[in-house]
Parts: structure tokens; sequence; C-alpha cells
């Protein structure tokens, strides 16, 4: 089912493309904390803790991982918690938020909302609230400076107990006002069963923040599946293994739910091969409602207007189905309903330009 584009000409697929992609309006609604950090920031601050990084993470290159089986998940979970190390102090926490709204700005984000289980820093911090707290000031701090709007999403480990989501909920619940706006589960989807964290995403639900679980990435159509069912997500980190199932596209079409597709992620994970293998035109001929995402762009080496790039030379996107994509990550994220008319009517001036 092709998306309705709307009025604009659509060029045709073999047009040479002429606008610039850093300047398309969109949203961002799938970037890690940590992992939204610079690497040139990583460095100054392992240097400044005397952490030792691996070469994979001081080459400046991204790191080659293929974490489709346990030990390439495992090494990526190793350089991820070495990055978090060298976290330690408030400053540091505000200027990774800084640095990150200030990239996503220079990519054409109005709109970010970024994921982080407080549970990380809390131990360097002084406690989960104070962490939780801290991280929210600095959002706020960057969304001034930058003019970026910026919410969070607290997620849950699938590798730690439900009980630990449960504590984590409540926390995200209580900050649902200061600037949380969803609840997330994230972590090798492979370990345990969605259902067993569906009273942490039912105290999410109920205290009024969307489910964004984890789904559809290191396991097939099932565990989206498990996400509708078992969580009632709103939205799905990744989701792109709904491919596999049509009748899994047609659902997620019909019910609206929007896909956090990380492209350069899923290649570099070793999800696909390659970047036309990523199933970006099935998901968006069925309908199914995506939001491009960076995953992690300090392990996986390119930010948001590159995960754009991806769909125009890979998968032959128009400017206009472009746009269309960009209108879907404003539609699939928590902005307020008149800062979405703002974005929606921006992206029109971008395709008309």
């Amino acid at each position: 089912m092709r998306q309705d584009l709307g009025m604009e000409s659509v060029p045709a697929r073999g047009e040479a493309a002429v606008r610039d992609l850093s300047r398309l309006p969109k949203a961002h609604l799938h970037l890690h904390f940590t992992g939204s950090m610079r690497s040139t920031t990583l460095l100054e601050l392992a240097d400044k803790y005397g952490v030792h990084l691996p070469e994979a993470l001081r080459s400046g290159e991204p790191p080659r991982l293929r974490a489709t089986d346990e030990r390439g998940w495992f090494r990526f979970q190793r350089l991820y918690d070495i990055a978090r190390s060298c976290l330690r102090e408030p400053d540091d926490i505000r200027r990774l938020v800084r640095e990150a709204a200030e990239e996503d700005v220079r990519d054409g984000s109005r709109w970010l909302e970024i994921q982080v289980d407080p549970t990380s820093y809390a131990p360097r911090l002084g406690g989960l609230i104070p962490a939780l707290e801290i991280i929210l000031d600095a959002v706020r701090a960057a969304s001034r400076d930058t003019g970026l709007g910026i919410r969070v999403v607290v997620a849950a480990n699938r590798m730690k107990h439900p009980l630990d989501a449960r504590t984590l909920a409540r926390l995200a619940v209580r900050y649902a006002d200061q600037g949380v706006i969803g609840f997330g589960l994230s972590n090798d989807e492979r370990r345990g069963f969605a259902r067993d964290f569906d009273r942490a995403f039912a105290i999410a639900r109920e205290g009024g923040l969307l489910a964004v679980p984890h789904g559809g990435e290191l396991s097939g159509p099932a565990s989206v599946r498990d996400c509708l069912d078992d969580l009632h997500a709103g939205r799905v980190g990744h989701g792109v293994r709904a491919a596999e199932d049509p009748v899994l596209l047609s659902r997620l079409a019909s019910r609206g739910v929007t896909c956090e597709v990380c492209p350069a992620s899923n290649v570099a994970l070793g999800v696909y091969e390659k970047p036309e293998d990523v199933p970006l035109r099935t998901l968006f001929d069925a309908g199914v409602p995506m939001a491009l995402g960076a995953d992690d762009p300090l392990l996986f080496g390119s930010r948001l207007a590159a995960q754009y790039e991806i769909a125009r030379t890979a998968h032959g996107f128009t400017d206009a189905e472009l746009a269309e994509l960009a209108r879907q990550s404003v539609r699939g994220s928590r902005a307020p309903q008149d800062e979405q008319q703002r974005l929606l009517t921006e992206i029109d001036g971008w395709l008309a330009a």
C-alpha cells in the first residue's frame, strides 16, 4: 500500500535529487544516550578519567561488529559499557546532551526523543533520582541553547529483573510532566520474554507514557508481535524484521504503529549484509509508518541525515518520499500538536523549494 504523498509533484524514481537532506526538517526518535556521544568527546573524557579505550573506540572509525551471534553482541555491549564509564560527572552529562543536540540540529532535526537507562549512571551521580534529574536538567538546558525540542524516553534493560523495570516505570511516570514522554525496553531481545515486563509497561501507560520497546532487530517478526500483544507498543524500536511477515506489516500499518528504523545500525550489527538489504521499501510500500534513526552514532559512525541518504541512494526514495518519511517521524513523535503542525509545514516548504 503506497503512502499518500499529498498533492506534491512526485519526481520519477530515477531522477537526480538536489535537495539537501540536512535541511529537511525531521524528528529523531531512536537515539541512545551514551551512543550519541562524539568520538572526540569520548577520547577527551577517557583521558580525563584515565580510562583505557580499546582500539575499536580510539581509531575514530566505526568498530566492526556482528551482533547477530552471542559473541558479537557481547563485544558490542562491552564497548558500550566502556564508553558509558567515561560519563562520571554532571558536566559530562550536560556536555553529551548539548553536543548530541548540536549534531541533531546540524542534520535537520527539529525534535529529539533520546533514550536513557538512568540506572547505568546512578552509581556515579548520587543515585537513581539524582541521575534522572541531572539528565532532565541537561535536556532542558540543551533545548534552550540550541532551539531543538528534546524529550526523554526512560528505558529498562531486558537483561535485568522485571522488578527493576517496574521501579524505572514508576520513576518515569513521576517525571512525566518534566520531560519524560515514553518508556522503553532495550538490550538483547533474544533474552527473556516481552511479557515478563508487561506490568512495568502497564504502569508506564497508566501514567500517560508512550510504550516504545525494542523488537524485530536481532529476533524475527515474533518479537514485534510480542511488543504489540504483551506491551501494547505505540512505537517499536527497529521493527524491521516485520518485513518477513505480510500479516504483521498489515497490522502495523492499520494501527499506525511507527517503527524506528536505523539502517546504518542494522548493517553494522549484521542484521542485514548491506544497506540495500534493509527493507525500507517493503515497510514504506506496506504503509508502515517509519522514523529513521541513528541508534548509536558513536559505534556506527553515522548520524541522522545519513539514514535519509541511505534511503535515497540505496533504495531510490524520491524527495517526495523522503519528505513523507520526515512527516512520519513527526507524526510518530510526542511533540505537541502545534509543534507537529509547524514541522509538517516546514517539510512542505523543503519539498517546494
